[in-house]
C-alpha cells in the first residue's frame, strides 16, 4: 500500500521506503536460476530446509505448485528480477479450517539483507486476504534463530514443541510449532476483514 512521498505502509503497519521484493509463482523458465541459487545454498540451508537443488525435483516443484493444496512462491528482487529465495503454503485445508504450513527459505547470497523481512508481510497478506486463510503454521527448529525471529517479528505466536516432528536431512528433528491467526494479523496492521466484514467468512 503506497503512502505518502513514495513510502510504503508495510502489512505490518510501519512506514518505510518503497519494497524492494515482489512474490510471484514459479515457472518452467526459472529452472536454470533457481536450481542454481538453492544448490549453491545447500550448505547454509543444512540442516534447517530442504529445497530443489536438481531438475527433477523442480519439476516436482512445478507440479506440487498446480495443485489446489498448495502455493508456491518465489521471492524476487524488483531491482534486477533476481529470485532471492521462496514461500511455500502447503496442506491448504478449507472449509471449517481454512489453514496452512508455511515454509520458506532464501539463498545464501542474500541472506541478512532484509529481504525475507519484507517478502513474509506480502505473504501473510496474500494469505489472509487473497487467498482468505484464517491460520497459518510455521514449523521451525529450535536451533534456527534466524528463522524464529522472522517468525516472532512477523506476528507469529510459538504455541508448542513437537519432538521428533519432521525428517530433515536423514534425521527426525524436533520443532516449535509458530503460527498466526488472520485476526491477530488484522489487528497488528490495521487491516479490515473482508468478506462482509466477517473474518470467519468462507471462501464461495
Amino acid at each position: 500500500m503506497v503512502g505518502e512521498a513514495g513510502t510504503t505502509t508495510a502489512s505490518d503497519g510501519r512506514t518505510g521506503p518503497p519494497s524492494r521484493v515482489f512474490l510471484r509463482p514459479p515457472a518452467a523458465p526459472d529452472r536454470g536460476e533457481f536450481v542454481s541459487l538453492m544448490r549453491a545454498s545447500r550448505s547454509f540451508h543444512k540442516p534447517w530446509a530442504s529445497a530443489p537443488t536438481d531438475d527433477e525435483r523442480f519439476a516436482a516443484y512445478l507440479a506440487d505448485a498446480q495443485r489446489s493444496d498448495f502455493e508456491a512462491m518465489l521471492l524476487c528482487r524488483k531491482e534486477d528480477l533476481a529470485i532471492l529465495g521462496f514461500f511455500n503454503l502447503s496442506q491448504i485445508v478449507r472449509r471449517s479450517l481454512q489453514s496452512a504450513y508455511l515454509g520458506y527459505a532464501i539463498g545464501r547470497p542474500f541472506a541478512g539483507r532484509g529481504y525475507m523481512r519484507e517478502g513474509i508481510q506480502l505473504l501473510l497478506r496474500r494469505a489472509f486476504t487473497e487467498l482468505r486463510l484464517h491460520r497459518i503454521e510455521a514449523n521451525i527448529q529450535p536451533g534456527n534463530h534466524a528463522s524464529i525471529a522472522l517468525a516472532e517479528g512477523a506476528g507469529f505466536h510459538r504455541e508448542g514443541f513437537s519432538p521428533r516432528y519432521l525428517k530433515i536431512a536423514g534425521r527426525w528433528r524436533d520443532h516449535e510449532r509458530w503460527a498466526i491467526l488472520a485476526d491477530d494479523w488484522r489487528t497488528r496492521t490495521g487491516t479490515r476483514a473482508e468478506l462482509d466484514g466477517r473474518s470467519d467468512a468462507l471462501p464461495s
